[in-house]
């Protein structure tokens, strides 16, 4: 566990980065970390990063690429235009939530 300042914040992270409570997660936290892994977010990233948010919220679990695809709508091709090299990792990194357990 680690603690990283967001928007004069102090979040508990793991090891990698990941939130440990996504309740303290907010879109101007979500702004820096993308600029950290240089992404400048748009409306699209945006669409991802609150059905990734809503959904896990809803079902208690992260969604899978499969689900986003289906229930949120988005090809899986815009994920990995959006989010290059691992768009679920960064997705979720992005919106506060844990790294996903299909993710290396």
């Amino acid at each position: 566990m680690a603690v990283k300042m967001y928007s004069g914040k102090e979040i508990e992270v793991n090891d990698e980065g990941y939130f440990l409570e996504p309740d303290k997660w907010s879109g101007e936290i979500a702004t820096e970390i993308a600029t950290e892994i240089g992404i400048v977010l748009t409306e699209e990233h945006i669409k991802v990063i609150d059905f990734l948010r809503n959904d896990f919220k809803s079902k208690g679990s992260l969604p899978t690429m499969r689900r986003i695809k289906k229930v949120g709508g988005i090809q899986t091709k815009d994920l990995y235009r959006l989010f290059p090299e691992g768009p679920l990792k960064k997705a979720c990194k992005i919106a506060g939530l844990a790294k996903p357990a299909s993710c290396i």
